[in-house]
């Protein structure tokens, strides 16, 4: 996986560093805090995220693209902290088709 930050290339584990030191900057866990991801429509794709997030209490939201191709999902859930929430992040990037916001 290449993840682009800024103009420079950062490999995962610069990127997951720097996404938790901005997370413990901005928030003040525990919180509920905004997932989101766009994925294919496909109802096996979400079975996929929500298995993620059991034994979390979450609520989410859904919506489909104009075409139907695409599904915007977001999950408002409740965490203790930025390592959880790069936990969650890793773990759905590893899911086929599914771009993280």
């Amino acid at each position: 996986m290449d993840i682009i930050q800024g103009n420079q290339h950062a490999s995962p584990e610069e990127f997951y560093n720097s996404l938790k030191e901005k997370l413990e900057g901005h928030h003040d866990f525990p919180e509920d805090y905004l997932f989101k991801f766009i994925i294919p429509t496909d109802k096996s794709k979400l079975t996929e995220i929500y298995k993620v997030f059991d034994g979390i209490k979450f609520t989410l939201g859904n919506r489909e693209s104009k075409n139907g191709k695409y599904t915007a999902c977001n999950i408002n859930a409740f965490v203790l902290d930025a390592d959880q929430v790069v936990t969650i992040y890793k773990e759905v990037a590893k899911i086929e088709g599914v771009i993280l916001l």
